[in-house]
């Protein structure tokens, strides 16, 4: 599926970027900048966060407690929710 229709990327391309990164990436501007492109109108960026924690999530879930993407999997947890904008 498309996620990002200015840079044609889909949820392949991110998941892929995630699971190739040398370096745990951790928002849509590391995902944009891995892939060679930039964000433009923004609003793929929600579902790109949505793909990384979930990327995330199994891999801390199956880690021990020193993994590295187990905080990163606690400071989305932190994060406040955010209702969506009235049409």
């Amino acid at each position: 599926m498309i996620v990002c229709s200015c840079n044609v990327l889909s949820d392949h391309d991110v998941r892929n970027a995630v699971n190739t990164a040398d370096d745990a990436l951790r928002n849509a501007k590391q995902i944009y900048y891995c892939l060679g492109c930039s964000a433009e109108c923004g609003r793929c960026a929600r579902t790109i966060k949505a793909i990384i924690d979930e990327a995330y999530r199994e891999c801390a879930l199956a880690c021990q407690a020193g993994c590295p993407y187990s905080r990163i999997m606690d400071d989305a947890e932190d994060e406040p929710k955010v209702a969506p904008a009235a049409p």
